[in-house]
């Protein structure tokens, strides 16, 4: 038997709270941690291609809504800079009507697109962090991500504009309404954008496992092949500061994951002790059944102790592994 206590389970869990209203979400979200957790333990690499896309996907609808919100009030601030359409490079093509192509420009003015360049550009310093430290959690250089992060988002901003002057050409010239022409143009520059993005993060924030792995085989080639003493060491240190990454982001993972088992356990052992005990309250109730229960629920308890001594294990290895803080 364990020689943890009742007690020492209940302080693995934060209190529910005393209105009943988010009393019930809490639970919900209790008892979708454990099915996550446990299907997790069972499918490590799927949970990770879903952890990942589910982030994705919330993200960057997030930022979209905060665009949205935005250019709700700040195109007024620039309203003085709409003195009629303004685009570049405003290129005619051979449509009836002579419809100028336009790459970056807006029908309503300059104002509004420096406003709706600005709501974007907010948008990605928001979603750039929780992509990096959340979907991703990435360990590399912030700055030098960020660069090829702006860099990435500059390319992709003309690219999708670039598709959407072309088509609005022909959607103005057919006479298409702005609600239809509208979602038209969410979907090139937002859908499109967001497609891109994906892969330009699993660039930018790299499995740093496999990078580890790339970096190991490089040292060992170069070492197998006699190369230059100067190059072995260089792949030597490139490796080790690769596996340095790779090992934190490693425990980093096995660190929440555990803490995310504990409360599993410990809810699921909760919830088996107050069945039994209204099951206990029954007049058909056996000492069969009772004995049943009882095993049941020591099994549960010895699961969810040992839960809590892995948790610990694993915050001990992720600590050991975190850098130092940097002196003042």
């Amino acid at each position: 038997m364990s020689d943890y206590s009742v007690q020492d389970l209940e302080k693995q869990l934060k209190p529910l709270s005393k209105n009943a209203f988010v009393a019930f979400f809490q639970k919900i979200w209790r008892w979708w941690l454990g099915v996550w957790y446990n299907f997790a333990e069972k499918h490590p690499k799927l949970s990770n291609i879903i952890y990942m896309v589910f982030f994705f996907i919330v993200f960057s609808e997030g930022v979209t809504i905060w665009q949205y919100i935005v250019m709700t009030f700040l195109p007024y601030a620039f309203a003085g800079l709409n003195n009629g359409p303004w685009g570049w490079p405003n290129v005619p093509v051979s449509v009836a009507g002579g419809q100028p192509y336009m790459i970056f420009g807006d029908v309503q003015g300059l104002g509004y697109f420096i406003a709706f360049e600005l709501a974007v550009f907010t948008a990605q310093c928001i979603n750039f962090p929780l992509q990096r430290n959340i979907t991703y959690r990435s360990h590399g250089n912030p700055w030098y991500q960020a660069m090829w992060y702006f860099i990435g988002w500059v390319l992709v901003s003309v690219f999708v504009n670039a598709i959407w002057g072309i088509c609005n050409v022909f959607f103005v010239h057919w006479g298409w309404p702005d609600a239809v022409t509208g979602l038209i143009k969410t979907v090139i520059t937002g859908g499109v954008s967001m497609v891109i993005f994906f892969f330009i993060f699993l660039v930018i924030f790299p499995n740093n496992n496999k990078v580890a792995a790339k970096k190991k085989a490089k040292y060992e080639r170069l070492v197998a092949m006699g190369a230059p003493e100067e190059k072995v060491e260089a792949a030597r240190l490139a490796y080790e500061k690769a596996q340095a990454a790779a090992d934190l982001s490693n425990a980093e993972k096995e660190a929440h994951t555990a803490a995310s088992q504990v409360n599993s356990k410990v809810m699921k052992y909760f919830a088996h002790v107050k069945k039994s005990e209204k099951l206990a309250a029954r007049p058909d109730d056996t000492e069969e059944a009772k004995a049943e229960r009882d095993a049941k629920t020591e099994e549960l308890f010895t699961v969810a102790a040992e839960a809590i001594d892995v948790k610990a294990e694993k915050q001990a290895a992720y600590e050991a592994l975190k850098p130092a803080p940097a002196a003042e």
